[in-house]
């Protein structure tokens, strides 16, 4: 599809770059849902998610110690993350139970992501400290991203824009199926 440049009035030098717009990142960038305070009472959407349906809440799996729910501001189509049910902000604050509880949920969502959309690949991993980029420091949460060849384009390097093709609930509900049972 071929247009013309749509004419900007008033916003500088008209260009030939077409605009796509993502309001919803706005919502990250000032903030939204993000804890007022390092408390479980502070507002932590990690704390408040379990309480929702999993349709309401984006969780795709529970166990007894963690549960898997996708990311609100995704990477990629499918990022997850693996968060313990308890209020906990280090690693090694984990109890045994929940730190091998998050590894299998981990192996679990590579699993349910290669069978659902085929993942080439994964960037696994876990900000610890808002110095190191956790954006939820107080609450620890395991981020597993899918990859595939290709899947970085010139959208996100040039255009600071991230193009994803599935709504989440549709993503949820995908991956939910695509778990694995064992």
């Amino acid at each position: 599809m071929t247009s013309e440049p749509e004419q900007q009035i008033g916003v500088g030098t008209q260009d030939a770059f077409q605009r796509l717009w993502t309001p919803h990142r706005m919502a990250y960038i000032q903030g939204e849902n993000k804890p007022t305070g390092p408390g479980a009472g502070d507002g932590c959407p990690f704390c408040a998610i379990p309480a929702k349906s999993d349709e309401d809440g984006l969780v795709v799996q529970r166990g007894e110690q963690v549960y898997a729910v996708l990311n609100l501001y995704p990477y990629n189509g499918g990022h997850l993350m693996v968060v313990p049910y308890r209020h906990v902000a280090d690693y090694t604050d984990l109890t045994a139970a929940e730190t091998a509880e998050l590894a299998e949920l981990t192996k679990q969502a590579m699993r349910a992501l290669r069978t659902a959309s085929g993942a080439h690949g994964f960037n696994i991993g876990m900000n610890q400290g808002s110095v190191a980029g956790a954006g939820i420091a107080a609450h620890l949460h395991q981020h597993i991203v899918p990859r595939w060849g290709g899947d970085t384009n010139f959208m996100p390097v040039v255009g600071h824009t991230k193009v994803l093709p599935q709504l989440l609930a549709d993503t949820r509900k995908m991956l939910a199926d695509a778990w694995p049972t064992a």
